[in-house]
């Protein structure tokens, strides 16, 4: 077993580090698995995921520092768990946390762990006002996470974007820095 490479940010069992021209491929085959983009928008063709990769994820980084989509890593293991991303909500002005996660990770408490830590450093180190979170209808397990990580659900909403318009309603969740940093603790988010 390998050790994951030490990333910006680490909870108890990940690491998280930005994506490099290297993980394209990792890219392209999450994008090409149909169970998991089922909620994040469907199946992308290589090309399309190349598109999403450079301008959504690399790009991103220097556009908009301190935000981004960044690999999330087995701490102990190195092994890719899927991704966790802080950026804008495509076409708005609002910060969303979101993830997406390989199945070897789903019901293990990745997405919540390391969903808590960050948050933390968007309302901490980056001194973000509100963040925002979406979730299909459907998708009973992200719904869960929102409110597990301390965001509350504030009705749906649809977004006229592309990336978003053809799933329809999605389930909105949101939370200020005060509300959220006034609960949190040290433990919150892990198993």
């Amino acid at each position: 077993m390998r050790r994951a490479d030490r990333g910006w940010l680490e909870t108890p069992r990940c690491v998280l580090r930005r994506f490099t021209p290297g993980d394209r491929d990792w890219y392209r085959a999450y994008y090409a698995d149909e169970v998991l983009t089922r909620h994040l928008g469907g199946v992308r063709t290589a090309d399309q995921a190349d598109e999403l990769f450079q301008t959504r994820v690399l790009d991103y980084y220097d556009a908009h520092p301190g935000l981004g989509v960044w690999l999330t890593l087995d701490r102990h293991t190195g092994d890719a768990l899927g991704f966790h991303l802080l950026n804008h909500i495509q076409g708005e002005a609002e910060i969303q946390i979101g993830y997406g996660l390989v199945r070897s990770a789903w019901g293990r408490g990745v997405a919540t762990e390391v969903a808590v830590a960050v948050l933390r450093h968007g309302f901490r180190d980056l001194g973000l006002a509100r963040i925002g979170g979406m979730a299909s209808l459907g998708n009973a397990a992200s719904l869960r996470v929102l409110e597990k990580v301390g965001l509350e659900r504030r009705g749906e909403r649809s977004f006229t974007h592309p990336a978003y318009a053809a799933a329809g309603p999605l389930a909105w969740f949101e939370r200020d820095a005060g509300a959220w940093l006034a609960e949190d603790r040290p433990d919150r988010g892990c198993r």
